[in-house]
């Protein structure tokens, strides 16, 4: 008996449907991924470690006290620059730059940000909280974009070395991975007290306008959003 083009159609749907109740039914185990005979090798890794032992709990004292640091370190810095920097931003009716970048990205999307730590206990005369500038991979419009942002808090968003260093950071990670590049703008240009360090050399502040420049001509979007002083 011949069967029409919809009735094959609908009989092989539902082989396909009792077949997926099946598959969700059954409980996945090492077995089902693996051959049996691998199984036992690749399923519990192995280790010479003594969790009970007076050196792994002084380690783990000493690892807890570490994170506990850096995370400490993480919430300062994320909040910028001082108190009253950030209010006098407020006051001129901005947004905070992390606020910034958590209206950018999708909602119910998290945002990965790189170099968190980036000056930390490097210039002596002054602290550089997150170096200065947020950068960092979240979802646009359902696009994975990297983003970076001046954080005008700090110094108005001024560029030491280590925030031009961190800006081509990020720019590296989208050349790579072909992510488009959103720019929030609030900067004044170079730290002019540590210009000798920021505009001279080959990987220096003019790279970041070479990599814009390089990256479109490649098709990598480079979206700009001019959120205040734009000094180059």
């Amino acid at each position: 008996m011949s069967l029409s083009r919809s009735s094959r159609q609908a009989l092989l749907l539902g082989r396909q449907t009792s077949r997926r109740s099946q598959l969700s039914s059954q409980k996945r185990g090492v077995a089902n991924l693996t051959p049996p005979h691998q199984a036992n090798a690749i399923s519990r890794l192995q280790t010479a470690v003594d969790p009970s032992s007076e050196e792994f709990r002084e380690n783990e004292k000493a690892m807890g006290e570490v994170m506990k640091r850096i995370q400490e370190l993480t919430r300062k810095y994320q909040k910028g620059g001082s108190e009253k920097a950030r209010q006098k931003h407020l006051d001129r009716k901005k947004m905070l730059p992390r606020d910034r970048v958590t209206a950018l990205i999708d909602p119910g999307t998290t945002f990965m940000e790189l170099s968190p730590m980036a000056g930390h206990e490097l210039y002596p005369e002054a602290e550089v909280p997150a170096g200065g500038i947020i950068t960092g991979v979240g979802v646009v419009e359902g696009v994975t974009c990297v983003i970076v942002a001046n954080d005008s808090t700090v110094k108005g968003g001024t560029y030491y070395p280590i925030t031009v260093k961190k800006h081509l950071r990020a720019q590296a990670v989208a050349r790579e991975n072909k992510l488009p590049c959103i720019y929030l703008v609030d900067s004044g240009g170079a730290n002019l007290p540590h210009q000798a360090d920021v505009f001279p050399d080959q990987n220096h502040f003019g790279r970041i306008f070479y990599n814009q420049a390089r990256m479109s001509s490649e098709g990598i979007p480079q979206i700009a959003v001019v959120m205040g002083p734009c000094t180059a």
